[in-house]
């Protein structure tokens, strides 16, 4: 395996200084991941820089699903959710270790936005369309079945549920994980290096990228014969850059998500359900918590400061007291919480509720390639057509090969598919187990980091004073294998401890850090810098505006 290493970060983006590269891509969310691990598979020299952390924007903010787009149905999308539903499937089948089929309950209410006769047939459409297999086809339950799976969900004006398969994913994980396989197939990629400045030929066509490391300062011209903007929310500011923003433009949605324990919020059956306003929210459970959101309100300020605002609590609150009258949970009981930034498109001229939420590409007269748009979902398909779209522009000089991403494991994703993840996981917490890892500490193990859990035990060989071992090992393999620099990389978008277990996070924060800092040789300035930029993320998450 090659090692993808945050000690040897600076010496990568040196070396991608003195090489010229047929693609470089910037933006390192899940799209722009995607890009890169189709373009290598081909034949092509692929580079890859990212201005923050892998998944540090969208790609790690999102209700972390990885569905089909029932709601498309409401607009009469067919085409989105055939699609849709059909790379959903093949991202599980590529990722088993980081997407999990969870049954989605949708109840319905007597004058709700769903009715029995809408939702059954809504469902066995989006059954046929999305081509989901046998045993994963919707079931409608009666109000007495729909009140045993979910007992919290409201009971006035029940009629009944309909009972369908979404596929839960942790975003950040899966970002990593593509982003990790396309280093391993050859891809030269850095995080926290910003695309400063494009360099042009005499005919005015981009032929590199000036590239500023943000972490020393020091900078690097990155060549390549053609240059992939896919940074999310900031795809805008690069078109600004390069001269080239006209007629479509992007309109950023803010979605947020809560989090509490599962004492105060003890869900079982994951809900998608109506809000009293008529817009849709999904409560989640996951790792003895529960999670609930997503809002979806225009947001104009920066995407890098993103906070939950008062309103935003109080708009999931009340959507929680709507659905789940019984449950009282109110601001002191929020553990955590998210907010994100989605990017729509907007065309001049035309009005907001004709903003598009699908995907869509544009080439610059530079030739700066911009990708903008589109779900977490379709991020393999995406892919697909930029850089068949990239291909063909190069094809007069080498011929490269065709797409291989549909039947192509991500990293840690081979365990010979969905159908042996199991066997897989049995036989891998054994071996953590005889390791001396208790058998729970090992199943979750297996199960975040998938067939790359050999790496990860193979650093119980070494033990820790400081951190308990199972934390010590995920916190060594952060480092030497998946590019984390920051704690913040660690306990935000490496493990989601921040997220979902933060006492893990205010126990051992410090110990963490010490380690990082030895690890890293850094200054009392940097090491100061590197806390309170932790210790802010988790101001942000958990404290009440």
């Amino acid at each position: 395996m090659v090692q993808f290493s945050a000690v040897k970060r600076n010496a990568t983006l040196e070396s991608m200084g003195k090489e010229q590269f047929d693609l470089l891509v910037i933006g390192g969310g899940i799209t722009g991941a995607g890009i890169a691990l189709d373009a290598v598979t081909r034949g092509l020299k692929v580079a890859l820089v990212e201005m923050q952390d892998f998944a540090s924007g969208t790609s790690s903010r999102s209700t972390k699903l990885v569905h089909g787009g029932l709601r498309y149905l409401k607009q009469f999308e067919i085409k989105e959710v055939a699609e849709l539903g059909k790379e959903r499937a093949i991202v599980y089948e590529n990722g088993p270790h980081v997407t999990t089929p969870e049954w989605m309950l949708l109840p319905f209410h007597k004058g709700g936005t769903f009715g029995k006769v809408s939702t059954s047939f809504g469902l066995r459409v989006y059954d046929f369309l999305a081509g989901v297999k046998k045993a994963e086809r919707r079931r409608m339950l009666s109000k007495e079945e729909t009140i045993s799976k979910a007992p919290l969900v409201k009971k006035e004006g029940l009629l009944g549920g309909g009972l369908y398969v979404e596929y839960r994913t942790d975003d950040a994980r899966l970002t990593i994980e593509v982003v990790k396989a396309a280093a391993e197939k050859g891809a030269s990629i850095v995080n926290y290096a910003k695309a400063d400045k494009f360099i042009y030929n005499n005919q005015n066509k981009i032929i590199g990228v000036e590239v500023l490391d943000v972490l020393t300062g020091k900078s690097a011209q990155v060549q390549a014969n053609k240059i992939v903007n896919a940074t999310g929310p900031w795809v805008d500011k690069l078109r600004e850059v390069d001269g080239s923003k006209s007629n479509k433009s992007l309109i950023l949605s803010k979605g947020v998500h809560l989090v509490f324990d599962q004492s105060i919020f003890p869900l079982h059956q994951a809900v998608y359900f109506d809000t009293a306003d008529g817009r849709m929210v999904f409560a989640i459970p996951r790792d003895k918590k529960t999670y609930v959101g997503t809002t979806d309100t225009f947001y104009k300020g920066n995407p890098k400061d993103m906070s939950v605002s008062k309103e935003d609590r109080h708009y999931i609150l009340n959507a929680i007291k709507y659905m789940f009258p019984e449950i009282n949970a109110s601001e002191k009981d929020i553990e955590s919480s998210w907010a994100g930034v989605r990017p729509l498109i907007h065309e001049d001229g035309k009005n907001p509720s004709e903003i598009s939420r699908k995907d869509e590409i544009w080439e610059s007269e530079s030739g700066l390639i911009t990708i903008a748009g589109g779900k977490l979902t379709g991020y393999r398909k995406m892919a697909e057509t930029v850089v068949n779209m990239v291909v063909k522009k190069l094809d007069g000089e080498q011929k490269f090969g065709a797409c291989l991403t549909r039947n192509l494991p991500i990293s840690g994703g081979e365990v010979g598919g969905s159908s042996k993840m199991d066997q897989f996981v049995i036989e891998k917490v054994k071996k953590g187990q005889s390791m001396g890892l208790e058998e729970q500490e090992a199943k979750q193990l297996v199960k975040l980091y998938g067939s790359n859990v050999d790496f990860v035990f193979s650093y119980l060989q070494e033990g820790s004073k400081n951190l308990p071992q199972s934390l010590y090992i995920q916190l060594m393999y952060a480092i030497y294998h998946e590019m984390a620099v920051k704690p913040v990389d660690f306990f935000i978008r490496r493990t989601g401890k921040l997220l979902f277990n933060i006492e893990i996070v205010y126990e051992w924060k410090d110990q963490v850090i010490s380690e990082m800092s030895s690890i890293f040789n850094w200054t009392e300035t940097e090491r100061l810098k590197y806390e309170e930029e932790l210790n802010q993320e988790i101001l942000c998450a958990t404290t009440v505006l």
